[in-house]
């Protein structure tokens, strides 16, 4: 008979049981994404990095041909980790890196998350290499985008079949803080909600300008 207890379920993600790594946001990929808004995009992959930073999940920026052709990760995920150094790369498939490995190994988190352009190729190649070589891994489907909504749309299924686990940007910042009452990431958590949240981060502006409210009390 199950027991219910007051605690959280292991695949659930928390700042220190995951890596993340952030693939191939930049111009020239996203210039042929079609699945989702680059605005949009922009704002997505802005609170990834910063629900990361906050929780100080280990973190892993990569781009493909930065010079040569894609040009520079995003400033809104750059700006975020100043100090980070992006690993440039020539493979589409961010796993065959060798640099990525070890500093996946280095890490030694049994948890991958993901996010990237595109998803059919440079977020599938990684997604199921990892999870063929004994990794959990998530994919934040809304920081990711393909040339087309069905190619998105394959290769989430593609993955899923497989046994990742997919999530939105918003999901992995409050999956994160989990309790209102974590005062120490509280106010970082509704500052990042506020500025790239959408509507949700309208509704806390009303409420805390109205009300005063919080969600902690």
């Amino acid at each position: 008979m199950a027991i219910a207890k007051a605690q959280p379920g292991k695949t659930l993600l928390d700042g220190s049981n995951h890596t993340l790594i952030m693939i191939d946001h930049q111009s020239q990929m996203s210039f042929a994404t079609k699945s989702i808004d680059p605005v949009l995009l922009r704002n997505n992959a802005a609170l990834v990095a910063k629900a990361a930073k906050e929780f100080k999940v280990s973190t892993i920026l990569t781009t493909v041909a930065e010079k040569s052709f894609s040009g520079p990760m995003f400033d809104e995920i750059k700006s975020v980790f100043p100090n980070e150094t992006v690993i440039d790369r020539t493979t589409m498939n961010t796993w065959e890196d060798s640099r990525i490995a070890d500093r996946v190994n280095a890490i030694g988190k049994d948890k991958i998350v993901l996010a990237g352009l595109w998803t059919s190729v440079c977020i599938v190649g990684p997604a199921l290499s990892a999870l063929d070589q004994g990794f959990e891994v998530y994919v934040i489907a809304d920081a990711s985008g393909d040339v087309s909504d069905e190619a998105h749309q394959r290769a989430m299924e593609r993955m899923i079949q497989a046994g990742a686990r997919p999530m939105t940007s918003l999901q992995y910042l409050l999956e994160l803080q989990r309790d209102w009452a974590r005062g120490e990431t509280y106010n970082e958590t509704v500052a990042t909600a506020i500025t790239n949240g959408g509507g949700y981060g309208l509704g806390l502006i009303y409420a805390k300008s109205m009300f005063n409210a919080s969600e902690g009390h």
